[in-house]
């Protein structure tokens, strides 16, 4: 076989879990081939190199094999070669050593720390409540 649907291959070669996921990534742009976008139905033959991004790291592939069936995870290397920028890999650890990957600060639930802080920095003895009933007491 000479050429594949992106979508398919994506799956076939274990890139992706489903083929749906591998759709939805090529529709929202995460799939990309010299610098352009990729549609689902696609097609890429042997030699091309695909880029996909998946946060925070942009994975590229060199299809050695154009194929739409999914093979063994020991047959990968006969599929494509992986020719991902080392600096990529770097990006990677560094963003699991600081373990926030996808959290923008600010946004969401905070965290365990971050409600603690908010406690004590809200808490009543901060506005002098405490001062209040003391002098009651006297």
């Amino acid at each position: 076989m000479t050429e594949a649907r992106i979508d398919k291959w994506l799956w076939a070669a274990r890139i992706f879990k489903t083929r749906s996921v591998a759709a939805d990534a090529c529709k929202n742009g995460r799939v990309t081939m010299n610098g352009g976008n990729m549609k689902p139905s696609r097609t890429v033959k042997v030699g091309d190199v695909v880029s996909v991004k998946k946060p925070p790291v942009v994975y590229s592939f060199k299809i050695l094999q154009a194929i739409e069936q999914r093979v063994g995870a020991k047959l990968l290397p006969e599929i494509y070669e992986n020719v991902t920028d080392p600096k990529q890999y770097e990006l990677l650890q560094m963003s699991r050593i600081s373990g926030f990957v996808d959290r923008a600060h600010g946004t969401g639930r905070p965290t365990k720390k971050e409600r603690r802080a908010l406690d004590a920095f809200t808490g009543p003895v901060m506005f002098g409540f405490d001062d209040e009933e003391e002098e009651d007491d006297l």
